[in-house]
């Protein structure tokens, strides 16, 4: 039989693994705990970026459909304006080709005016010899 001093250092023995016991999962709490918190400010932050991601891309949404809205209309606008300009172009389609034979009228006009001005002129320059004579002739100059 074991006597009781055998029990006490048993028994002491006992008590310090305990404490031991005791102390590592201390340790280990403060490390879990630790780990925890960790874990925590990790996911709030990637929860975070997912919010401002999600934000970004609502934007974004919004971003599109007002463009593709924009687009709509600026598309509708030059639709208007380009059967604006064909509907005038069909109007003064006429005048422009009256405009040109008139023009080239007023080239020919122009020509004539200059071909009867030369040939008055080469007229004069020709009887202008006979005319001082005649002149000289009817003032009795010699």
């Amino acid at each position: 039989m074991a006597s009781n001093d055998d029990i006490l250092r048993a028994l002491g023995r006992v008590e310090g693994r305990l404490t031991g016991i005791e102390d590592s999962v201390s340790h280990l709490r403060e490390e879990v705990s630790d780990e925890k918190d960790s874990a925590h400010e990790s996911r709030s932050v990637i929860h975070r970026r997912l919010d401002e991601q999600a934000k970004q891309i609502h934007l974004l949404d919004m971003t599109i459909t007002v463009s593709s809205g924009v687009d709509g209309q600026i598309r509708e606008e030059i639709k208007s304006v380009k059967e604006t300009v064909e509907k005038n172009h069909e109007a003064v389609a006429p005048t422009l080709e009256e405009w040109k034979k008139m023009k080239t009228l007023g080239y020919g006009i122009s020509g004539l005016i200059a071909f009867a001005g030369l040939t008055v002129g080469g007229m004069v320059a020709y009887a202008s010899d006979g005319a001082v004579a005649a002149l000289r002739h009817w003032l009795k100059i010699n």
